[in-house]
């Protein structure tokens, strides 16, 4: 394992040397683009009769679980470094409108696409049961935090309006992997729970998670308080990040809501009233290189897994289309609760462009859909989720800024 980690880390030093030194993109986006050309050459040099490259490439990612790494390793770490930097007064003004997006924009939307799903894949003679297309919905509807964050720091968006986009996808990754977990169990079980059991599931999830991660954060804040060691102080944030997580996992509860709050926590209150100056300076500069770290191995990874979709003429030209669905359906789960609350919202016109184009989705999605039980339904719902994430990322975080500018401003 240490041997791949290692591979996976030199790769990624690699290829975003080559990103910054002749490309220039957002380092995220580069070393995914990067990656992703690479594997698409090695794929062709394999029906060239080169395959000894990609053979290579395969045993790396066949002896990676992506969705174990992600969802039990990574995802912890850069949660909570994202929440590290979110003003925990400046989101508790929005604390209604990320609400809306993040419970009510996720139901609706994992709904809209589960129903476009099911009615477009016939076109192309694809077939997917709706619950499974449900599946789809649920894994797919969530915005990615660590691509969201990732990218807004240079996009520019008005600072509430960011806010917003930051907190939804910060609280609605937690709400969907909530709902995939109750929609899949249907799936694979065959048993429809009550709306009692689902909602009690909900509670037991995001509330223990919530609950959980206010502990945590207040245990975090009192031992920070009571030394003044930044040695020691980070440690103690990355322990309670790793510990947390593992133990919130075994509680069945949500471990990203909980690193969430521990990092909103830590964050505010701990970084006013509980450290140093020097403390200060070095949490921020440590967990700074590990979410960047950390973001560049994750993008690579999934420009990588290219090699693992089975791709059809039939099924590329539906996620043509599912691409479609899937922008539609965050189009009208924004746009609704942005109507039916507008004064609440309190946003720049032009907002709702702005908080569908940059819906993005990423790793966490992949991961998901790498989790489904082997089968058709699998690899077909890989591989639209694949597709997805790909226009995601290199195409709306290429020109979310740009439609910033023109929608905001205009």
């Amino acid at each position: 394992m240490f041997d791949i980690a290692i591979s996976c880390l030199v790769l990624t030093a690699l290829l975003a040397y080559f990103n910054h030194r002749f490309v220039g993109l957002p380092t995220t986006i580069g070393v995914m683009g990067i990656a992703l050309l690479l594997s698409l050459a090695l794929i062709g040099l394999d029906k060239l009769g080169f395959g000894v490259f990609r053979e290579y490439e395969q045993a790396l990612l066949s002896s990676i679980d992506f969705s174990e790494v992600l969802m039990q390793g990574m995802l912890s770490l850069l949660l909570f470094a994202g929440a590290l930097h979110v003003d925990l007064s400046e989101l508790r003004a929005v604390r209604w409108q990320v609400g809306a997006l993040a419970v009510f924009g996720t139901v609706l939307s994992s709904l809209l696409v589960a129903l476009g799903l099911w009615y477009v894949l016939p076109w192309f003679g694809l077939s997917l049961s709706f619950i499974y297309c449900l599946v789809f919905g649920t894994l797919i509807s969530p915005t990615d935090p660590i691509a969201v964050m990732g990218i807004l720091k240079s996009a520019g968006a008005p600072k509430r309006l960011e806010l917003v986009i930051a907190g939804e996808s910060l609280f609605n990754d937690g709400v969907g992997v909530v709902l995939f977990t109750l929609v899949l169990a249907m799936a694979v079980g065959g048993q429809t729970p009550s709306v009692g059991e689902g909602f009690a599931l909900l509670l037991q999830e995001a509330g223990g998670g919530i609950l959980f991660g206010l502990a945590l954060g207040y245990l975090v804040f009192v031992m920070l308080r009571s030394i003044d060691s930044y040695q020691e102080e980070v440690l103690i944030t990355l322990a309670a990040v790793l510990g947390g997580y593992a133990l919130a996992d075994r509680l069945h509860i949500s471990g990203p809501l909980a690193m969430v709050v521990v990092g909103l926590v830590v964050g505010n209150h701990g970084r006013a009233l509980a450290m140093s100056d020097k403390t200060r300076q070095h949490l921020d500069m440590f967990w700074e290189l590990i979410d960047e770290i950390l973001n560049s191995v994750l993008f690579v990874l999934i420009g990588l897994e290219v090699t693992l979709i089975h791709l059809s003429l039939n099924l590329a030209l539906a996620s043509v289309v599912v691409i479609v669905v899937a922008l539609s359906a965050r189009l009208l789960s924004v746009a609704g609760p942005i109507a039916l609350f507008r004064n609440a919202f309190q946003l720049p016109e032009g907002s709702w462009q702005v908080l569908t184009w940059g819906g993005l989705r990423g790793g966490i999605s992949v991961a998901l859909a790498l989790s489904l039980p082997t089968g058709p339904a699998r690899d077909t719902i890989l591989t639209l989720t694949y597709a997805i994430v790909v226009f995601s990322i290199l195409v709306q975080g290429l020109t979310i800024g740009s439609v910033i500018r023109k929608a905001v401003t205009a």
